[in-house]
């Protein structure tokens, strides 16, 4: 499927960073009785994967409560009234609960207008960019003359969940924890985006459409959940992943190419999903991109699930890292298999 936008704007981004930093050296201190059972090195986890620390909410926050706070810092941005907005999508992997939807508890306290349509989409790492494609064919077919794509992840239970797994199933071995491991690169945070006509309020950053992808045949690969022994874990093969993951990336790529008739000197910036250094290494190398074009957040914030990318174009933009007239393609890979790859002119 390709996409394409003639009528859709973009605003800044509104985001939230949580106030709890966790480095990969206190989880490794926390795990101290299965690095010395399983005679592990330290400084492994970050070696491994690049991420120095991931952020974690404090106790009893929900994603609603991120999502909201980051909802209320993209409208103070967009300048935009709350009575103007017509859509509200909640995006996330986390939810509050089953029932209601998230995005009515976002609703409620952001105090948007009864008239705003509400609901949640949820698609892995890749629910704000498929928020973001949804709110676009809104805008685009003059359903809505303006929204918000919101999204709050909350990793407190997961990694908290593993480590406790870690730490109790004595029966694990070097390759046993393996599939467990990427659970650690998890982090929380919350992003959101107003959009809006370009013949409504005209900000002269566009979305001009993209490509997407889907390889469902490995979406055993990465799956998690909740149960009431365990909590939430996640179960994840990162080697059959990462190749996979960069097949269908690829796939998708070529179309996105074919899609906007793009030059691939005419990108200036890419802000990407974020999952650790071997996978971003591997997807510019794989797809023949300048490495020095990305701006990661990962070292900092680890994988945010489908906070990650639009977060880190979010802080790109405030660092200078895309200036506008500039052009920037957001590159998203999420479990399932799916590729969703977004082009924006800022």
């Amino acid at each position: 499927m390709n996409l394409r936008f003639d009528r859709v704007c973009l605003h800044a981004f509104g985001h939230a960073l949580p106030p709890v930093a966790l480095s990969s050296t206190a989880i490794e201190e926390r795990l101290g009785p299965l690095y010395e059972r399983l005679k592990l090195p330290a400084g492994r986890l970050e070696l491994m994967t690049g991420i120095g620390s991931r952020r974690l909410w404090p106790p009893g926050t929900r994603p609603s409560d991120g999502a909201a706070a980051a909802g209320a810092a993209a409208i103070a941005h967009a300048g935009i009234d709350l009575d103007a907005l017509e859509c509200l999508l909640f995006t996330s992997v986390s939810r509050d609960m089953m029932e209601p939807a998230t995005a009515a508890f976002v609703h409620r306290t952001l105090g948007l207008p009864p008239s705003c349509l509400l609901f949640d989409i949820s698609n892995a790492c890749l629910g704000f960019l498929d928020g973001m494609v949804m709110l676009a064919n809104m805008l685009e077919l003059g359903q809505v003359r303006s929204g918000l794509v919101v999204a709050g992840e909350t990793a407190e239970d997961l990694v908290a969940s593993t480590l406790q797994h870690l730490l109790a199933d004595t029966t694990l071995t070097r390759k046993t924890i393996k599939p467990l491991f990427a659970s650690l690169t998890i982090g929380s945070g919350a992003v959101a985006l107003v959009m809006t006509r370009s013949d409504y309020l005209d900000t002269g950053h566009y979305l001009r459409g993209g490509a997407c992808r889907a390889n469902t045949a490995h979406n055993d690969l990465c799956q998690g959940g909740q149960n009431a022994e365990q909590g939430t874990l996640m179960s994840t093969d990162s080697e059959q992943l990462l190749e996979k993951g960069i097949e269908t990336a690829a796939a998708c790529w070529t179309s996105f190419r074919e899609s906007l008739g793009w030059e691939l000197n005419s990108i200036d910036r890419f802000f990407c999903h974020q999952v650790g250094k071997a996978h971003a290494q591997m997807l510019f190398e794989t797809l023949r991109l300048d490495p020095a074009k990305n701006f990661e957040t990962l070292p900092t914030l680890g994988n945010v699930g489908s906070v990650s990318a639009p977060i880190t174009m979010a802080l790109g933009i405030e660092q200078g890292a895309l200036m506008p007239g500039q052009r920037a393609a957001i590159l998203g890979i999420g479990s399932g298999i799916n590729a969703l790859m977004l082009g924006i002119d800022w």
